[in-house]
């Protein structure tokens, strides 16, 4: 029973799971696994980690084993992958090469068959060219790979390909090597297209750089295809021993930015040379060469024999909508949309800005969007050639800044709302607004006003027969915070604001009044603002401001409570991982510091000790010596006077004792000295 129970779980080991490209398949694998399995038989994923354990599926991880413990699970498994397809150093390839090697040494004891799958990259056929050398569009075939010729930096990986189909050759091997020429992996949060997808999502530059002319075609494959491909193996075990793993796209360099550009960013592009990308920080060298790669290569295997249910098997710029939407959720590039409102001196704006600076998100102030608006505008009718935009933009733009200033001659220097609500859907659907969100401060006053903004025209998939209210999710604020007080708090607050203040912020005396009683009768009307939002279930928060605090400490605090923490671009996990490492070489430094100042503190301290005592033992001479002084001064009559009136006697009778050597000659000293002082 129990040997049953063994020979029904199949064990399988990747290295380096907590790196991108292992770690994808790794969580592939055990899902695919799982699904799939027969009654009564169970599967595990095993792996080595390099530094960081963030997994939210079950595996068995081990953190720097040794060769004997490495060797001894990799006996346990069935089936072995090594993943050298992402930036290998020497020692992740030294040690491919050693469990390859031990293996097959270990091969005789084997109790069952074991795979061993070399997951490398296409980097191997770099250099690779067509047979006829006329013809430069001709693709070169996955048959060819006897051909292939490395990049000058992978002719490791080479070496440790033919290994893996040299050892994999033996007739009756327990042990089949199969070697995975992987594209260049995308998808699942991106790795080695990161950069672009971080420029293009922050809107960091008005451009999105391509490093060097773009012109080259890259071999791509979604890291989940590819981990589709190794499952295929394990289930399928195929007679041809090298696979290439790439798509269908043969899309170039350029090709693939502008569409990361156009989708997630600014759309436009530049090029940069090479060095320059460097020197900005842009990209390492390594990925560099994986980037300037250029080959077309043509695939059967994986089309005409695997089972493979593709991710994006056109390639990442005829999916980059579901790409963008797994890079968005991955790493939780979630935008924030905040509507804030409340009466006027309530402290919408204030509240606004550190609401914008905790989220990193956009603040919408409708007198400074217009001032943008206008000022875009103008840039854009002057028909800058150098800005890449045609005549027809150019008149478009004077036609609309021309009806702007129409309505605010109009309008008494207003604009009216049809043509505010325009620039405002426009400011809502920009880049920015979608990909990080913003906090609208204070402009929606009314029912209306919050329907024709948020209310779509053009519902998809929409159920007519639903009478639900119909708006654009793309641009609705989640969340409503409603900012209250009472009119003597907001009076009280109003009366302490400086002259120039108030007038800037339009809460004199004059205005302000009339502007509290227009939000008050609002707040009453058959229809409010908040009910619209009642409607669609977005739910308003009613905030009391109760408390002159000008830094609303608690009013954010509940404010960040009822939004929940930020969803905005923090630190990759390799940045997280550098911090740590920095954090704890600051620890370190500062622990170390902190001892050598004890030492040196107590060293100081023991020191100061022996110069006291040093000190101490002088004084204590010096006084011993002046007591002996003062006692030798005491006792000099006295010795005066034993010698001149006692000792002259006393000697004398000492010496008369001496001669006669009387018995008693303490009574003898006696007698003779009354004798001597009666005479």
């Amino acid at each position: 029973m129990e040997e049953e129970t063994q020979s029904s779980t199949k064990r399988i080991f990747i290295n380096d799971v907590d790196k991108y490209s292992s770690r994808h398949i790794a969580k592939f694998l055990f899902t695919c696994l799982t699904e799939d399995k027969v009654a009564g038989a169970s599967f595990e994923i095993r792996g080595t980690v390099s530094s960081r354990e963030e997994f939210s599926f079950p595996l068995e991880r081990y953190k720097s084993p040794t060769r004997e413990e490495l060797l001894e699970r990799l006996l346990e498994c069935d089936v072995v992958v090594y993943n050298i397809s992402e930036n290998a150093t020497h020692k992740q390839l030294e040690e491919a090469t050693w469990a390859l090697k031990a293996l097959h040494a270990e091969m005789g004891n084997f109790t069952t068959h074991k795979l061993f799958i070399l997951v490398s990259t296409v980097m191997t056929w770099a250099l690779t060219k067509p047979q006829n050398m006329e013809d430069t569009d001709v693709l070169i075939t996955e048959q060819e790979f006897r051909r292939r010729r490395p990049h000058r930096s992978f002719k490791s990986h080479n070496n440790l390909e033919k290994l893996v189909l040299k050892l994999g050759k033996e007739k009756k091997s327990k042990l089949t090597g199969y070697v995975v020429g992987s594209g260049l992996q995308y998808g699942m949060g991106e790795n080695l297209f990161h950069y672009f997808f971080k420029v293009s999502w922050l809107m960091m530059l008005p451009k999105v750089p391509i490093f060097g002319d773009g012109k080259n075609h890259i071999p791509m494959i979604h890291v989940y295809d590819l981990a589709g491909v190794i499952h295929n193996i394990i289930e399928l075990t195929p007679k041809s021993k090298y696979i290439l793993a790439v798509d269908d796209s043969k899309t170039t360099l350029e090709e693939i930015v502008k569409t990361i550009s156009e989708t997630l960013g600014p759309g436009k592009i530049y090029n940069v040379p090479e060095l320059e990308a460097i020197a900005m920080e842009a990209c390492q060298p390594s990925e560099l060469e994986y980037l300037g790669i250029n080959l077309s290569l043509d695939i059967f295997i994986i089309k005409d024999s695997f089972n493979l249910h593709w991710k994006a098997e056109a390639g990442m710029v005829e999916n980059i909508e579901s790409i963008v939407e797994e890079y968005k959720n991955t790493r939780q590039l979630l935008p924030i949309r905040i509507c804030l409102g409340g009466p006027p001196s309530v402290g919408k704006t204030t509240i606004a800005k550190k609401l914008c600076n905790h989220y990193k998100i956009h603040h919408i102030k409708i007198k400074k969007m217009i001032e943008e608006k206008v000022a875009k505008l103008k840039e854009l009718g002057t028909g800058d050639e150098s800005e890449d935009e045609s005549e027809e933009v150019a008149s478009a733009a004077r036609a609309q800044l021309d009806n702007i200033n129409k309505s605010m001659e109009m309008h008494a220097g207003r604009l009216e709302d049809e043509l505010i609500f325009e620039i405002l859907q426009e400011k809502l659907n920009s880049k920015p607004c979608r990909n990080q969100g913003y906090v609208l401060d204070g402009f929606l006053k009314t029912y209306t006003q919050a329907k024709q903004i948020f209310h779509d025209d053009n519902p998809e998939e929409q159920d007519t027969t639903m009478k639900e209210p119909v708006f654009n999710k793309n641009i609705t604020p989640e969340f409503v915070i409603a900012l209250e007080a009472t009119d003597d708090f907001l009076t009280q607050r109003v009366l302490g604001l400086p002259e120039s203040v108030a007038e800037k912020t339009r809460c004199t005396h004059d205005e302000f009044l009339p502007r509290l009683k227009k939000y008050r009768q609002l707040s009453t009307a058959e229809e409010k603002l908040l009910d619209y939002f009642d409607e669609i279930e977005i739910y308003p928060e009613h905030i009391e401001v109760a408390t002159d605090d000008p830094e609303y400490k608690e009013v954010m605090k509940q404010i960040i409570a009822s939004v929940g923490p930020t969803k905005n671009y923090g630190l990759s996990p390799e940045e997280q991982e550098a911090e740590r490492r920095k954090k704890e070489e600051e620890m370190r430094l500062r622990v170390a510091a902190e001892n050598a100042e004890k030492k040196r503190r107590n060293k100081t301290a023991l020191a100061e000790m022996a110069a006291q005592y040093e000190e101490w033992q002088k004084n204590l001479s010096e006084v011993r010596r002046q007591e002996e002084e003062l006692m030798e001064a005491h006792s000099l009559p006295l010795r005066n006077y034993l010698m001149k009136h006692v000792m002259p006697a006393l000697s004398e009778a000492m010496v008369e004792c001496c001669k006669i050597k009387p018995e008693d000659p303490v009574d003898f000293l006696a007698e003779h000295l009354l004798k001597k002082n009666q005479g």
